[in-house]
């Protein structure tokens, strides 16, 4: 009996045994599965990171570039960078485009998410290791993804461009599914190139002298700055960066600030020469009155006679305009005029008060002008002073003459608060100009041009008539702007609803 019980005990185990045997093979071959597509998950971001090989990589650092990975990691906090897309593959299949050799993780372009400075920001990267950086429809559609990522939760976009081909390069008709929603720049920056231009003109013409970065930061204004290189340019980019909120709903950015908000600034009381025709630099007057001389200037290449950009008042991120005497008096032109208004609607746009310096005597006469249609570019700075209701504070420095005076934020154009230095000169023209015409023929011309310029090149009837809020002592500038923007942080202006404004393009 105990024997027969042994036997069933032992048969019993060996049941189990191949039972057991049996479960540890199945659960080998269930767990064999996960293995494999981990190593193909690993694999395919590793080819990801590498983006078209290290050849190319090599190549990209040899023309003293960084590839877009490098650009991403320099941009970004460390750590902060959230790729998104990584495993997404071009979907052309024509001329060979389908091979394995011709597909890369990723594709083109790198999306993801990351911050600056602690603030979220998306950002897409165009990989030039990848088919140059070329455009194909998943790589537009990575782009969408993320702007539309970006629209839902408030925070802007950083599009990092690197692209050396056309979209049709890629030998398919899907990369123009993507290219009208998305604008490519690149070094070089043109509607056709030079080959084209040659056909079609017969004009010898360089890629650079076509579309490069002097010709657009200087020439057309197509660019608002140009770097040296790569690393250059990133670091500006993280700092223009902290100037901006992070959409159109967000107030200007306010950091902590060491400047005393109540500092004054004497060396202002002789900045202005005391000959009305000498020039001098308005960007001494704005290094001094802002928070720690920290100036960003956009566009400083072009349209040189107006200055505008970003600074700091009190910790508040403050848009800036103003006049530059050292260059064509200050007059405004065509570009000067288009290059302010877009600036000024920048700043309205994004909640960012702005401050006005002004020293203008007229608009820049000539035919080039008057046939370029300064009427109409004038009246565009006009239009976007007028339309803005963001705080706006003006101070003129001197001259402020006929309608150009208008246009730079005068209290017509509903200034907030309108201050004029002891220097000031505020009249339809300067008093030489005048006198010629009011006392022509007349005897003692140089005792009528003085008669004026007693009674109309001083800031006093203006103030008489309450076309500035008060004359100031230029020492004080930087505190008077300082208390205002503090007042008027709580500014609301509520405009009849329209579809869209008028302004004349």
């Amino acid at each position: 009996m105990a024997a027969a019980i042994r036997i069933r005990a032992v048969a019993a185990g060996a049941r189990l045994s191949v039972l057991n045997c049996g479960l540890g093979i199945t659960t080998r071959g269930l767990c064999s599965q996960p293995v494999s597509v981990k190593e193909r998950i690993d694999n395919k971001r590793h080819a990801a990171l590498l983006g078209g090989g290290q050849r190319r990589i090599d190549a990209q650092h040899k023309r003293g570039k960084l590839t877009a990975r490098e650009r991403i990691s320099l941009l970004l906090d460390p750590g902060s960078f959230m790729e998104s897309d990584m495993f997404v593959e071009h979907r052309c299949a024509d001329f060979g485009m389908a091979a394995d050799k011709n597909k890369f993780p990723g594709d083109s372009v790198v999306t993801g998410r990351g911050r600056i400075n602690g603030r979220l920001v998306y950002v897409f990267s165009q990989d030039f290791t990848v088919f140059g950086g070329s455009l194909s429809g998943a790589h537009a559609q990575k782009i969408c993804k993320i702007m539309d990522q970006a629209i839902t939760v408030g925070a802007p976009v950083i599009g990092l461009n690197d692209s050396g081909r056309r979209p049709e390069s890629r030998r398919g008709w899907s990369p123009w599914l993507g290219y009208a929603d998305i604008f490519l720049d690149t070094s070089y920056l043109f509607i056709t190139g030079p080959e084209v231009v040659k056909s079609v003109t017969n004009e010898d013409v360089t890629q650079e002298q076509l579309g490069g970065a002097k010709t657009h930061t200087t020439v057309s204004g197509v660019a608002h700055r140009a770097f040296d290189n790569d690393v250059d340019a990133l670091c500006n980019l993280r700092e223009f960066f902290n100037f901006l909120p992070l959409s159109s709903q967000d107030p200007a950015p306010i950091r902590e600030c060491h400047d005393p908000s109540d500092r004054l600034v004497p060396e202002l009381d002789t900045v202005v020469p005391l000959e009305s025709s000498k020039a001098y630099n308005m960007l001494d007057i704005i290094h001094a009155v802002i928070d720690e001389r920290e100036f960003f200037e956009i566009m400083p290449s072009y349209a040189k006679n107006i200055v505008v950009g970003f600074a700091r008042m009190n910790g508040r991120t403050v848009g800036i305009v103003g006049n530059q005497p050292n260059v064509a008096s200050g007059c405004l032109d065509i570009n000067s005029s288009v290059k302010g208004a877009r600036f000024v609607r920048f700043c309205d746009a994004f909640n960012i008060p702005l401050i006005t310096f002004v020293d203008v005597p007229g608009f820049l006469p000539g035919t080039a002008q008057e046939y370029g249609g300064i009427i109409r570019h004038g009246a565009k700075l006009l239009y976007a002073f007028a339309e803005a209701t963001v705080p706006k504070i003006t101070v003129i420095t001197r001259k402020a003459y006929g309608g150009a005076y208008d246009v730079m934020s005068s209290k017509h154009l509903l200034g907030d608060t309108n201050y004029a230095w002891p220097t000031a000169e505020i009249a339809v023209m300067g008093a030489k100009g005048a006198v010629e015409i009011i006392f022509k023929g007349h005897q003692d011309v140089e005792a009528a041009q003085a008669e004026y310029v007693e009674k109309f090149a001083n800031p006093f009837p203006a103030a008489v008539r309450g076309f500035v809020d008060d004359i100031i002592q230029p020492s004080s500038t930087r505190a008077r702007i300082c208390c205002d923007l503090e007042v008027l942080a709580s500014k609301k202006v509520h405009r009849p609803w329209r579809k869209h404004a008028n302004i004349p393009l």
